[in-house]
């Protein structure tokens, strides 16, 4: 069977009660389809209209009355605020993979009169209120979707066509905070939770969530060589240093067991000041490879500007010291040494495998984020493959 793209829209309501985390939670988990691309929107009038628009006509809703609901929904609820003109965050998710439309339908589910339970994502997350006599009083559904193929389709070319006038790194939305004392911080996703389809990455935003902290930005990416050594760069001279020491006192040791010598200090030095650089540039192209998939001294110069092969998911988080709040949460660089609860020791592996990273300064937020760019779409190349210009 040939693989399919299927998507799912966060709505807004959903995105400020942070239940984003664990929406993506689950259609990872119960799907078992790959993540491939993530994108922030703040949908103007016009995409509003026309995703309502085709709400309303969608044949693969047998219910002409759910279809009006649906379309109403989407006129009140993603639309700018009336009061102040401000617009509202919308997070499109892409899953690919076979039979991804009828997965992702199954894991969301339908929209069920007064449902109490918690066997698909709307009956967690949504609600669908109706009277005795079947008037609907109340509805959030949480995530729209497309039930069919042609419906999924016609959204995604939506959205690609207004993925760079309406989505990207949002600043201006009705519940993100503004002033002096806001900072932005930059948070990867490390590839060590794409391995598979899992709850990992939506179990970390979950935890992120506790800073009360807004998700304005969301990409999944493919770091090239030529970003990590960049990305990296910095602590490259303090690997170089810091192994000097460990390297001489090993190599002593080695020598004084395999040769019965002892080596002086004065050369133990020279073997540190040698060795040491050596060993600490292994452990940083280590990381440039765990990071992108691709062994730096083993690719040309042209392949290292070429998306690695590794996925990792690149989130902006904004708020009131929203860099302390969010390091506080992903916990120390070695995650044995983590506060229980926090992402690195819940998830974490080693210094190296250790789930996230996120920016320790406004100065290295700014840096990093100008590495990887969270604010290029990749929505709109995934829909023009599945979906090209007829």
């Amino acid at each position: 069977m040939a693989k399919e793209l299927a998507f799912v829209l966060v709505n807004p309501y959903t995105i400020s009660k942070s239940r984003t985390g664990g929406v993506l939670s689950r259609i990872s988990s119960r799907t078992g389809l790959e993540f491939v691309a993530a994108r922030m929107f703040a949908p103007g009038p016009d995409l509003v209209r026309a995703l309502a628009d085709i709400a309303r006509s969608a044949t693969d809703i047998p219910s002409p009355g759910e279809r009006s609901v649906l379309a109403d929904y989407v006129l009140v609820n993603f639309a700018p605020e009336a009061r102040s003109g401000k617009r509202r965050r919308a997070l499109m998710f892409l899953f690919e993979g076979e039979n991804a439309v009828a997965k992702v339908k199954q894991a969301v589910g339908p929209l069920r009169p007064n449902s109490e339970s918690g066997e698909t994502i709307r009956d967690t997350y949504g609600d669908y209120i109706v009277d005795k006599n079947g008037d609907v009083r109340y509805c959030e559904p949480a995530v729209l979707i497309g039930r069919s193929p042609e419906t999924v389709g016609k959204v995604l070319r939506l959205f690609a066509q207004y993925a760079e006038t309406d989505g990207g790194v949002i600043d201006e939305a009705v519940d993100i905070e503004k002033g002096d004392k806001i900072q932005k911080t930059l948070v990867i996703i490390k590839p060590d939770n794409f391995r598979f389809p899992s709850s990992r990455p939506g179990n970390i935003i979950d935890i992120f969530s506790q800073s009360g902290l807004r998700i304005v930005a969301a990409k999944v990416h493919r770091m090239s060589v030529a970003e990590g050594l960049e990305f990296y760069g910095p602590v490259r001279d303090f690997m170089r240093d810091k192994f000097k020491g460990m390297v001489a006192e090993r190599a002593s040791k080695a020598f004084a067991t395999e040769f019965a010598f002892t080596i002086p200090d004065f050369a133990k030095q020279q073997i540190g000041d040698i060795l040491g650089p050596l060993f600490g540039d292994q452990l940083f192209h280590q990381l440039i490879q765990f990071m992108t998939g691709m062994y730096v001294p083993d690719t040309s110069p042209e392949d290292q500007n070429k998306p690695g092969l590794e996925r990792c998911l690149i989130l902006i988080y904004s708020g009131v010291n929203a860099i302390a709040k969010i390091r506080k949460l992903l916990g120390p660089t070695d995650p044995s040494k983590a506060e229980p609860g926090s992402v690195r020791k819940e998830f974490g592996q080693s210094v190296m495998i250790n789930a996230a990273h996120a920016s320790d300064s406004p100065e290295n937020a700014q840096r990093e984020m100008l590495i990887v760019h969270p604010e290029r779409d990749t929505i709109k190349p995934m829909v023009d493959q599945y979906y090209p210009a007829r």
